[in-house]
């Protein structure tokens, strides 16, 4: 009866389905080789970097934490999503993103209230206008890759150092 129910039932596969433990053990391996894989990225990954993938997840509060909180909040959010974790860990813009964040933080530039324009906080002095409908500080990383962008981005820089 089992072998004529899995083979010519008509809900088959909708309504039951037929234990199959090869194929349930090949997706548990490919979900435990992504979490080791990013386990691994995690653990190697250097401070500033964690810093950068960490405020993508938790935000500004990333700041008040210490190195040690920092490194053991990062391998449990490599362990909880493995896959986010490498794709941040892989996006190029993640620490130009972090960056920009510093220097709105550090008082140094200043991002408008209706977050359209960066401008200096010293001067007010605008720097940059964020296209429509894009992320304020995405739209700052990329625009640091830019002839006049590297300019500003190597005395924000300097400023952050001191």
């Amino acid at each position: 009866m089992q072998k004529l129910l899995s083979l010519y039932h008509p809900n088959r596969e909708n309504i039951f389905y037929e234990h199959k433990p090869s194929v349930i053990a090949a997706d548990e391996i490919g979900v435990l080789n992504t979490q080791v894989d990013a386990l691994i990225a995690a653990r190697n990954v250097d401070i500033d970097m964690a810093e950068a993938i960490m405020r993508v997840e938790v935000g500004s509060s990333v700041t008040s934490l210490s190195s040690k909180e920092l490194k053991r909040d990062l391998l449990v959010f490599a362990r909880n999503n493995p896959k986010l974790f490498l794709e941040l860990a892989d996006d190029e813009n993640v620490m130009l993103r972090n960056f920009g964040i510093r220097a709105v933080e550090a008082g140094i530039l200043r991002l408008s209230s209706d977050q359209r324009y960066f401008m200096w906080s010293s001067n007010g002095r605008n720097i940059m206008t964020v296209p429509f409908d894009e992320h304020p500080y995405t739209a700052l990383a990329h625009w640091f890759k830019t002839d006049e962008g590297m300019e500003i981005y190597s005395n924000i820089e300097k400023r952050l150092d001191q």
